[in-house]
């Protein structure tokens, strides 16, 4: 009697550990593979032109994989290449959080934040918008940035290393603090 309760339970802890198994052998390999597969044909759609068909074949195997990063990295390079660097950093947070050392994800989302901060910069610049604590936080994170790339300008080659522009007399009617905003183009000079 105590055999048939047994042999049902021993059968169900087998059943349930080959469930549980994971990694080795052929479900690895066939993981491999559909990811390698979905690689190629993301491949071929952006060689005939086709990006968005690619974007789509690699969301599908993000899904389908959702534990592999190489979809959402190939998806964060495609999207920062069509300028679409929002998008970009988000793709890469999600390899990223698959691995967290994935240099290529990190390398996207820091040039992409960098590449959108530029742009809100200059657009700020241009509204003449840059003071107080936008200015001040700029300044705090163009030292940060400095101090990273061990470097003294951020932008090589910028206004220190050129002579110094000869700036054109402020009309009457215009106050020389004004004058001097108006003639600077340079979101970052002031940065430097």
């Amino acid at each position: 009697m105590m055999l048939k309760r047994l042999i049902p339970a021993v059968a169900c802890a087998a059943l349930l550990a080959a469930c549980g198994t994971t990694g080795g052998g052929a479900g690895a390999a066939a993981k491999a593979a559909s990811v390698a597969t979905a690689m190629a044909e993301a491949d071929a759609a952006v060689a005939a032109g086709q990006a968005d068909k690619a974007y789509t074949v690699l969301k599908g195997a993000a899904q389908a994989f959702p534990t592999d990063k190489t979809p959402w990295v190939r998806m964060a390079q495609m999207r920062f290449d069509a300028n679409d660097y929002g998008m970009a950093i988000v793709n890469a947070q999600e390899a990223l959080e698959r691995d967290p050392d994935d240099t290529l994800a990190h390398s996207i989302a820091a040039v992409s934040g960098l590449r959108v901060t530029s742009e809100a910069l200059t657009d700020l610049s241009r509204m003449k918008k840059i003071n107080g604590d936008v200015r001040s936080e700029a300044q705090d994170l163009a030292k940060l940035l400095r101090a990273s790339l061990g470097e003294e300008e951020l932008v090589p080659g910028g206004a220190k290393s050129r002579p110094p522009a000869k700036r054109p007399r402020a009309p009457a009617a215009q106050t020389p603090a004004k004058a001097a905003t108006s003639a600077t183009s340079d979101p970052f000079g002031g940065l430097r």
